[in-house]
């Protein structure tokens, strides 16, 4: 008996070796200088501030450049702006860093809606989704400060994250639960420290990481590989106020190249003309809320994988020895009749 258990545990630990390692943490950017990539970020002094010219950058709607931000909105009801990046982006591996503030007078769920940033093909078209147009092509991160779903039980503010190939709406009355790859809470809404955002993108990775409690570190949020997006897109951040309102500040958005190796295949592919797309992509019928804001269904990563296995590997070790254990006890027995 001893020596099947044996056996078992050696191909228990075989096929957890096969599972293949954890993904491991995304390892940010220290913002070095040289990587920075100008003509795609927006940085103190902002040239043309106080008038309707930017260079490298567009804005509309109720967008004000002032001397030390840009505010998207002000907190006032039904208002919606956006600042967009006029030069495509052609980095197939990237990380933008984003400075911002959101803040107003409303207390406790009275206040809105949020902000959005944006990697997208279109630009400058003002729509429902947080300021912008809906059914986009490209990558959209979600700062949503106010929950329309009264159902739910996430914790806002919530940071989510949506890839669109131009089919699927956002949808505000669930707080684009039906579309969300992934999301976190975040504590972002009337700090008195600075908050920041990073989005990085590489090799079909993308990871969203806060630093929102003044610690100047990064906390991880989102964290998805088998993402597609193409190059030649736009940078952009948006957002929208309704009934409620807020300010919505961008300070800065700057913009890293990021210096990653990619397999000699990986030339002949023409990068402009990938649809935007995830591999993982979970249907919409599995996106159920808990109490944390995540959802209890979602891409299998790595470490996910590797806690399956490892269960029900431990839960056939103990089925064989109890199994056996009866086994054995009925074998005397019957000698015993004999």
């Amino acid at each position: 008996m001893a020596a099947a258990a044996g056996g078992l545990l050696a191909a228990a630990l075989l096929l957890l070796a096969a599972a293949g390692p954890r993904l491991a943490p995304a390892e940010l950017t220290d913002g070095n200088s040289e990587h920075l990539k100008r003509e795609h970020s927006l940085m103190k002094p902002y040239q043309g501030a106080g008038s309707a010219a930017m260079p490298l950058w567009d804005f509309q709607g109720s967008t004000m450049v002032t001397s030390q931000y840009v505010r998207l909105t002000p907190d006032e009801r039904s208002r919606e702006g956006s600042i967009w990046n006029r030069v495509p982006c052609f980095l197939k591996d990237w990380e933008l860093h984003v400075h911002f503030k959101i803040h107003g007078a409303g207390k406790k769920n009275l206040h809105g809606d949020g902000l959005a940033l944006w990697y997208t093909r279109e630009r400058l078209m003002p729509g429902p989704v947080f300021g912008s147009k809906d059914n986009f092509h490209g990558l959209a991160i979600f700062l949503d400060t106010y929950p329309n779903d009264e159902a739910t039980e996430r914790v806002f503010p919530y940071i989510s994250a949506m890839v669109n190939n131009g089919s699927l709406t956002y949808d505000h009355s669930k707080d684009g639960r039906w579309t969300e790859l992934a999301g976190c809470t975040a504590d972002l809404r009337n700090q008195n420290h600075d908050t920041f955002l990073a989005i990085r993108y590489s090799r079909g990775r993308l990871t969203v990481m806060t630093d929102v409690e003044d610690k100047n570190e990064w906390k991880n949020c989102i964290d998805i590989a088998g993402v597609r997006l193409p190059t030649g897109y736009f940078f952009g951040a948006s957002a929208g106020t309704g009934d409620l309102s807020d300010n919505h500040d961008i300070i800065s958005m700057k913009l890293f190249q990021l210096m990653v190796e990619h397999p000699p295949e990986d030339e002949n592919i023409d990068w402009t003309k990938i649809e935007p797309s995830v591999s993982l992509l979970k249907s919409p019928k599995d996106n159920v809320d808990d109490p944390t804001g995540n959802f209890r269904s979602g891409p299998l990563t790595g470490w996910k994988v590797f806690l399956l296995l490892l269960c029900a590997l431990l839960g056939i070790i103990v089925c064989a020895v109890v199994g056996a254990v009866v086994f054995q006890k009925r074998q005397e027995r019957n000698k015993r009749f004999y």
